[in-house]
């Protein structure tokens, strides 16, 4: 019987590190971004249903975030300064991660290798939206972490992020997300801990 790799090579998302030019308090790597990312997606895509007449799939969009960044295991996590520095590099960069999902296919069974083109594909312009904005939001938590660890590293990517993160607010699913859950963020356990019961 054939093997097929592609799990094992996902499973190497966990030694792929992210902010790598960057002095963290904690490390974090591509899987662990990923679950978060996929935990804020469906928050969002949840409260847009709820709140906002959407009409999303929120169990879609988080399974879309748990392999937004899958990729890596074959590219790498290139610094966003240069993925994003001009168009060409941009296009460039792009047509490598399309190469890497048809490279990352071949590893699964041909019956599965449909199911997963469709979740490496980007979605509908809302589950886009979504996507990126649980993305940016990581980014922005993990800021305000290192920041709250007394990590001033982080400071000048924060204000950055943070200009990213006001002009995504103008979708009020994530609006309504910063503005209620993010905040907690900076916070230490014995103050998040405070509406548990004992």
């Amino acid at each position: 019987m054939k093997s097929n790799h592609f799990f094992a090579y996902l499973g190497r998302m966990k030694l792929i590190d992210r902010w790598a030019l960057m002095r963290c308090t904690q490390r974090e790597n591509v899987q662990e971004h990923s679950l978060q990312v996929a935990m804020f997606a469906h928050a969002i895509a949840l409260i847009k249903n709820k709140h906002f007449g959407g009409k999303l799939s929120p169990d879609n969009i988080a399974v879309k975030a748990i392999f937004h960044d899958a990729t890596e295991v074959l590219t790498g996590d290139l610094p966003t300064p240069v993925k994003y520095f001009n168009n060409e590099i941009r296009e460039a960069y792009s047509a490598i991660e399309d190469h890497a999902v048809a490279q990352l296919l071949k590893l699964l069974p041909d019956d599965l290798q449909g199911d997963y083109a469709n979740i490496f594909a980007g979605g509908s312009e809302d589950e886009a939206k979504i996507l990126k904005a649980a993305d940016v939001i990581s980014a922005y938590v993990k800021c305000v972490e290192e920041e709250a660890a007394n990590n001033h590293e982080f400071s000048r990517a924060r204000k950055t992020i943070e200009l990213k993160l006001k002009d995504l607010c103008a979708l009020p699913e994530v609006e309504y997300f910063v503005r209620h859950f993010v905040p907690s963020f900076s916070l230490t356990l014995d103050e998040i801990s405070q509406p548990l019961t004992p």
